[in-house]
């Protein structure tokens, strides 16, 4: 479970609803479920509008990505890519093909299966790279429908508040009541700003940054597979991997074996 996400919107509407207890108010009077389905009814129509079928349940599939925290060990990857290298040189590159079934990773393996199976270094490059690209497109499609429900909710809920007061006016007959029904008609409107910029657009951007993590991932694991192609040192390789994952210095285990 993505902590900072659950800590943020928790933070967030614990802070609104704080601020208004101090100025007086109180909770009841911003739970209004007619209000709120006229947001997320509204919102979630014009999303649908907006984006194709496939691309509108990819976004509602992907939306759980912001909430759980998958573990990116590029460290470990880095690990994986250095022993197969070793591996590579020692015994050839045919004698990697009884390591694809202990790998895990299908990125990985596809990459591997190229070096296996003799594929030239370029057309490797290119199948690899056309993969993660995408991929990565039709991640960031999934995290523009979120993007787009922020833009709508607010609007949705400038609607909402309208309708109320198309209702208020109805019955000015009751002066009683105009004061009630105005502060229920601009709820709309709180709900509308408050999801795009609680919900939403948070979602969106969190959602963007996991799909480049997961993408530079790939891009590393490119790297390593085709260096293990070029016969390159497994030292220098560990190295290469290590300055692109932004790790720098020696290893952990030789700096400790450095300190024994």
């Amino acid at each position: 479970m993505d902590l900072t996400t659950l800590g943020g919107i928790v933070l967030a509407i614990g802070g609104i609803l704080l601020g208004q207890h101090l100025e007086g108010g109180h909770a009841s009077s911003i739970l209004q479920a007619t209000a709120a389905i006229i947001v997320l009814a509204g919102t979630i129509g014009a999303v649908m509008v907006s984006f194709p079928t496939r691309d509108f349940l990819r976004g509602l599939k992907l939306a759980k990505l912001a909430f759980v925290d998958k573990k990116n060990d590029l460290s470990g990857i880095t690990k994986q890519i250095v022993d197969l290298a070793s591996i590579a040189r020692r015994d050839g590159v045919l004698a990697l093909e009884g390591q694809l079934a202990e790998i895990n990773d299908p990125f990985l393996k596809k990459a591997l299966s190229y070096v296996v199976d003799g594929v030239d270094a370029s057309v490797t490059r290119s199948s690899l790279e056309a993969a993660m690209d995408a991929e990565h497109e039709e991640n960031l499609v999934a995290a523009k429908v979120w993007e787009s429900a922020g833009g709508f909710s607010p609007t949705i809920g400038i609607i909402g508040a309208v309708l109320g007061l198309i209702h208020v006016m109805e019955n000015l007959s009751d002066p009683s009541k105009l004061g009630g029904g105005i502060a229920v008609a601009f709820v709309a409107t709180v709900y509308g700003v408050g999801a795009a910029n609680i919900f939403f657009l948070p979602m969106a951007a969190k959602m963007k940054r996991k799909f480049t993590i997961a993408n530079e991932r790939k891009m590393v694991i490119t790297e390593g597979v085709l260096a293990i192609q070029e016969g390159l040192n497994p030292r220098v390789l560990e190295e290469k991997l290590r300055a692109l994952t932004g790790e720098h210095g020696p290893p952990k285990e030789d700096a400790a074996k450095k300190a024994a």
